[in-house]
């Protein structure tokens, strides 16, 4: 190899090297901005009151987003304890029984599933339960948010047994404990750093939703914990308070907004932290 040819090889790579933290930075910057303008828009209506206090009476000043913290809680509880079993149970079975034509189908359904627009899912739910029940409710609420976060677990667990050596299970196995200990406390806890990490990234993915909620949950102006009636959630309010005339429920909307994506950002740099120190070396 000639000096020039050297010469050239180094460059080329040089230059593919920065050209990949060239895009690597492009993509930070509108995370950064959008993280900037919700900063410098949410950070304003910030206080005790906002957090603590319920919303006024439309019109007024002041007022806060209790409600709406207490809605997205009883949610995102609700859509977990639905979706979190089915969706670990699921996936189990994918990576146990990938052989069999029905995890096949299971597969196909999860994949349409996850790439079913949300608005579609909340029509759905809304003919399953609200129609049926004839009101909405924070529980067909939670069932719409649930089929949104089942594709994620479901793929989660099912990656994350796949990559557990197959030796830890035939050595649980061939000292006699049962197929369902072995899968229990065996399997599931080698590998539950990688599936609390899917488990908070379905509920990251479900924190913002707005358009189920709006065919499920509905929204109310007053504080509800009861799972069969309407029920006020961070993206249904900030959602009304955008699209109002009052400046006031306009600076309250940037507050929730800012709150809100907070919330998702915690939620993602928790599941990174957690998969990283749980780690498991196989």
């Amino acid at each position: 190899m000639t000096d020039y040819q050297f010469n050239k090889r180094i460059l080329l790579d040089k230059i593919f090297k920065y050209l990949l933290i060239l895009m690597a930075t492009i993509i930070l910057i509108p995370l950064f901005l959008i993280l900037y303008f919700l900063f410098s828009k949410g950070i304003q209506a910030l206080n005790w009151n906002f957090f603590y206090k319920m919303p006024a009476a439309m019109g007024d000043l002041g007022g806060g987003i209790a409600n709406a913290i207490v809605g997205t809680i009883i949610l995102i509880l609700t859509a977990s304890i639905i979706a979190i079993p089915i969706g670990i149970l699921v996936g189990i079975f994918l990576a146990e029984y990938k052989d069999l034509k029905l995890s096949y189908w299971v597969k196909i359904s999860c994949e349409i599933l996850q790439g079913t627009p949300s608005i579609v899912i909340g029509i759905v739910a809304w003919s399953w339960i609200v129609k049926p029940m004839g009101i909405f409710s924070a529980f067909s609420g939670g069932i719409a948010l649930a089929l949104m976060m089942l594709p994620i677990i479901i793929r989660s667990v099912e990656e994350t047994i796949k990559l557990i050596p197959l030796n830890l299970k035939e050595a649980s196995l061939s000292l006699g404990v049962p197929y369902y200990k072995t899968i229990l406390k065996v399997i599931l806890p080698t590998g539950l750093s990688s599936i609390i990490s899917g488990i908070l990234l379905s509920i990251s993915r479900i924190a913002g939703e707005t358009a189920p909620l709006i065919f499920t949950a509905s929204g109310n102006p007053f504080m509800s914990t009861n799972l069969f009636r309407p029920i006020e959630s961070m993206p249904l309010l900030i959602f009304r308070y955008a699209s109002s005339p009052f400046p006031n429920l306009h600076n309250i909307a940037w507050g929730a907004s800012f709150s809100l994506v907070m919330f998702i950002l915690i939620l993602n740099l928790i599941s990174k932290g957690v998969s990283k120190k749980w780690k498991i070396k196989y």
